[in-house]
């Protein structure tokens, strides 16, 4: 054994004990706790370190039941239980009805009248002809005084071990326990380990060795304020420290990078002047799609685009006067001037229950109540079915906008894709493509360059068409977006996978939230 090493090594809580007890001495927690003045805590260290190092071992062990007062344990301890009080007021007052029990001890209904159920069953109180609770026989509420003293010997400390209590006190605190959900009775049971350790072969030489280095356990582990202005420091002992030990790790809380990067999303667009909007996940396809002027056959319908709820299939009905618009206009363009699809319009399709597929639904959503002129923006949840790899997911976020007034135009809404491209996701290289949307005329997608993945779309836009904001009750031109707000947090916090924006991996997240700053 090498003696000096394991000395070297020894905390002062270890070294107190060592000292403390004797070869063959039981020792516990509770005898450290009392001669030497640890914390609970400290024990549970102490033990752990010796065993480690092979200088105690354990010689036995048993499971001990406890009492802990909980907050309604020590409302009783200060105020008396319910049954104490009314057994009290009784005898001051003579009899009362539940009623006036209740106002003058300020209890509930609930709790006057259990405690009242349980002293008539002892025979205690009963009601008299006017309804009123009075005391029959003081003498067979008796268990109260055991509860008392129970409370009593809780109370210091907060809890009593069942080995100090007598036959009849156990019997009195199990009626009041409970091991869950404790919050509505006065004690709380609690079973915990008693293990006895003794010391083993070994400590003999460890003692003198601490005895020969002047080692105490009382040495400071730090110069303190105290210290410096006392010039206590001067005279005092400290323990020895290693500095070939790495220093400990501080690792400060931080919010997750991604959510903090969609809260200040949100924030830029809020101070411009976007109010937000929000709506179930389970939309029907009337909503989805059909408000956008999306034909029923379009091939977005498709099952392995769109995922279908199973229970229940349809929605009971879609809005009105909504759902007979939307109708026309894919059958005959409506009023909007166009020659809407030319098909027949199927109004029980149309009730599908899906997941949302698309942000554009909630824009639909709002049209019929949005103001004009008018910004509304929302950062919603989407499902798409999808090959999942470092651009795309099934299970996704888009920052859906739309931009209502009788001046926007095109080039509005090219300003707008260009403070996401570059003000939120902090691309560098920006393009914009044609392309085609059934909801808008003209439309355009935006692209940006990622310095590992090349070019990809960020999102579509474009203006509503006639058929759409029209025929839901808005006539000025209508600037819309639907934009991955994944993929720009995918350029802005500099990762390469989409999939590391969902990481459980920890580490990974504290140090993109490193990158993010």
């Amino acid at each position: 054994m090498d003696i000096r090493g394991i000395v070297k090594g020894l905390h002062p809580l270890e070294v107190r004990v060592l000292r403390r007890y004797r070869r063959g001495s039981p020792i516990t927690a509770e005898s450290i706790m009392k001669d030497l003045e640890y914390k609970l805590g400290q024990c549970n260290q102490v033990f752990s370190w010796l065993q480690a190092k092979g200088l105690v071992v354990e010689k036995t062990r048993r499971t001990k039941t406890a009492y802990e007062l909980t907050e309604l344990g020590k409302e009783y301890v200060e105020k008396g239980s319910p049954e104490e009080r009314i057994m009290k007021l009784l005898g001051d007052k003579g009899p009362l009805s539940i009623r006036d029990i209740t106002d003058r001890l300020g209890l509930e209904n609930k709790d006057v009248g259990s405690a009242f159920g349980i002293l008539s069953k002892e025979g205690a109180l009963g009601m008299d002809g006017e309804k009123r609770v009075t005391i029959l026989d003081a003498a067979k509420a008796a268990r109260l005084s055991v509860t008392r003293r129970i409370f009593e010997l809780a109370a210091s400390s907060g809890i009593v071990d069942e080995d100090a209590l007598s036959e009849m006190e156990k019997g009195v605190v199990a009626g009041i326990a409970k091991k869950r959900g404790a919050g509505t009775a006065p004690f709380r049971v609690v079973e915990r380990d008693e293990v006895v350790y003794e010391l083993e072969a070994g400590v003999d030489d460890i003692r003198a060795e601490l005895e020969t280095e002047g080692i105490t356990g009382e040495e400071a582990g730090a110069v303190t304020p105290e210290m410096l202005e006392t010039g206590s420091w001067k005279t005092s002992s400290f323990r020895a420290y290693n500095i070939d030990l790495p220093p400990g790790r501080l690792i400060p809380g931080r919010r997750n990078a991604y959510a903090e990067f969609l809260e200040n999303t949100k924030d830029k667009l809020v101070s411009l002047g976007f109010e937000e909007f929000d709506g179930s996940l389970v939309e029907t396809e009337f909503w989805n799609c059909d408000a956008l002027f999306m034909p029923q056959f379009h091939a977005a319908r498709d099952i392995h685009d769109v995922y279908s709820v199973k229970s229940p299939e349809k929605a009971k009905f879609i809005e009105e006067p909504y759902l007979s618009a939307v109708a026309r206009v894919h059958e005959d363009g409506g009023d909007t001037g166009s020659r809407g699809w030319q098909y027949g319009f199927d109004r029980e399709f149309t009730k599908r229950l899906i997941l949302r597929s698309q942000g554009t639904v909630m824009s639909a959503r709002t049209l019929p109540k949005a103001r004009v002129p008018g910004r509304y923006f929302g950062m919603l949840r989407c499902f798409r079915y999808d090959k999942v790899d470092a651009t795309h997911l099934s299970d996704f976020y888009q920052t859906e906008g739309i931009v209502l007034g009788e001046e926007v135009n095109l080039r509005t809404l090219l300003g707008f894709l260009e403070m996401f491209a570059v003000e939120v996701a902090g691309a560098t290289e920006v393009k914009y493509v044609p392309g085609y949307f059934p909801f808008t005329e003209p439309s355009v997608e935006v692209h940006i360059k990622h310095p590992v993945l090349g070019w990809f779309e960020l999102g579509g836009s474009g203006i509503f068409r006639p058929e759409v904001s029209k025929t839901l009750g808005v006539d000025c031109p209508v600037l819309a977006w639907g934009i991955g707000i994944d993929r720009m947090a995918l350029m802005a916090l500099g990762l390469n996978d989409l999939r590391e924006l969902f990481s459980n991996d920890i580490e990974s997240v504290r140090m993109r939230r490193a990158k993010g700053n």
